[in-house]
């Protein structure tokens, strides 16, 4: 019985352990692929003071419905392309530029 329950967590454990980021799309232009912002703030080592830097991740979005500006969190998976190491987990929070837009074209 006590075999069983082992089995059962280690099953589980490898999902847990990948590195998660919530950033901003920064471009749609490619087909299933978004291009992320990763805000990151760091203190400097020797002044202390906070600097921020951005980096950007691919990540594989396989309905398209990311758009840009959005607040998205994505998640680490296997290389999928040359670029490709991200997918997209969840859509944190909707821009409200795209609303607009929307609007607009549908009238």
């Amino acid at each position: 019985m006590a075999e069983t329950k082992t089995a059962a967590t280690t099953t589980e454990t490898p999902a847990q352990h990948r590195t998660e980021k919530v950033g901003i799309v920064t471009s749609t232009k490619m087909n299933k692929t978004i291009v992320v912002s990763v805000e990151m703030r760091k203190a400097h080592p020797k002044y202390k003071r906070v600097v921020k830097s951005n980096k950007k991740f691919y990540a594989h979005d396989e309905q398209n419905s990311a758009r840009v500006g959005d607040q998205v969190r994505i998640r680490e998976s296997r290389p999928l392309s040359k670029l490709k190491r991200w997918t997209l987990d969840e859509i944190v929070r909707r821009s409200s530029l795209n609303a607009l837009a929307d609007d607009k074209a549908a009238q």
